[in-house]
């Protein structure tokens, strides 16, 4: 079987649960890695068994080795637009981890730069590549729950009280973390909000085509830390095909990551919307139950990502996130974020 190489620049703790999913994908090889921090770079060279002359501790030459097919940016999020052109300027195909960048005009220069190439762009929104995912697209479109209404989905973690929660840890309200370092794109809307409001585009998608123009955002809700971060957000997404989406997301509370469609006929309830652990979701009462091929979600976008470019394709498969719905994306969350509610 062909084989898709890829790279990784950024070894926190997202890289590491990334690159733990080779072993389980048949058309994808991890090659080459790129860290500043030696210890990690020494640490995850061993762990994964990657070839040292492959090993860098500069980013550009994960993106100059011409055994890589694709790079992985790991990074915190206000270096994801900067090695995004980079990638692009060096002929490489790209999967940004979210966000993929930490303003909407970013996000625009990048999809202008693309036009003008055959690479492959994605964002790292593992849970649109689930076949959870698909399947709930399947369901609304069989018209299980008739014509859409509404949803409301969270993503909120008490990172601030307590231990290990979704593999984070307490941490302290100080810049020193990217989660709460203003310069380094910190605050809960980012980091997780990101996920409601990306998924509302979706399920927006299946109502009607007419839901990209005019999108307003209501009802906004922030509280700031003493980084000039938010720690807790919550808004309602208005779409111009009247459809609506209550989200949340929070560094305070443990806000879980459940959302609920509502449709004429009935409602759906994703208990685990964005690690998808369960693999299931509830329709009007009853389990819809999903086969699990892998073990880690990141499999299932490894695999399908190495397949797009074994394929020649420059975007991902749908239901996964594409660039006019990152560009969307990224309004929505400018304009939670930037908006003086609180």
């Amino acid at each position: 079987m062909s084989k898709i190489n890829w790279g990784i620049i950024g070894l926190g703790n997202i890289a590491y649960k990334f690159a733990s999913s080779f072993d389980e994908v048949k058309n994808s090889k991890l090659v080459s890695i790129a860290s500043k921090n030696n210890e990690k770079l020494e640490k995850f060279q061993k762990k994964f068994n990657i070839d040292k002359n492959f090993c860098f501790n500069e980013y550009e030459k994960v993106l100059l080795n011409n055994k890589v097919d694709i790079v992985y940016i790991a990074l915190p999020h206000n270096l994801h637009s900067e090695w995004i052109i980079k990638c692009i300027n060096e002929k490489k195909n790209i999967l940004s981890e979210k966000p993929a960048t930490v303003n909407l005009q970013e996000i625009k220069n990048i999809n202008q730069n693309l036009k003008n190439s055959n690479l492959f762009f994605a964002e790292g929104f593992m849970y649109r590549f689930h076949p959870q995912t698909s399947a709930l697209v399947e369901v609304i479109r069989q018209n299980e729950i008739g014509e859409l209404l509404k949803m409301e989905s969270f993503f909120g973690i008490n990172i601030v009280e307590k231990r290990n929660i979704f593999g984070f840890k307490r941490l302290k309200i100080k810049n020193k973390s990217r989660l709460f370092n203003k310069d380094l794109g910190g605050g809960s809307i980012l980091d997780l909000g990101c996920y409601p409001s990306s998924l509302s585009i979706l399920i927006a998608s299946l109502k009607s085509e007419n839901f990209k123009n005019e999108i307003r955002l209501t009802d906004i809700i922030k509280t700031m830390g003493p980084t000039e971060v938010d720690l807790e957000a919550y808004a309602k997404i208005n779409f111009p095909n009247d459809f609506v989406s209550d989200i949340g997301t929070s560094f305070k509370k443990n806000l879980g990551k459940t959302t609920t469609i509502i449709g004429t006929k009935g409602n759906i309830v994703i208990p685990d919307s964005w690690h998808c652990e369960l693999y299931k979701f509830i329709i009007n009462g009853k389990d819809h139950n999903i086969n699990q091929k892998y073990k880690n979600i990141f499999s299932y976008e490894i695999e399908s990502i190495s397949n797009s470019l074994l394929n020649k394709e420059t975007e991902p498969k749908y239901p996964a996130i594409k660039r006019d719905e990152t560009e969307i994306n990224m309004k929505i969350l400018n304009e939670w974020k930037n908006s003086n509610e609180r």
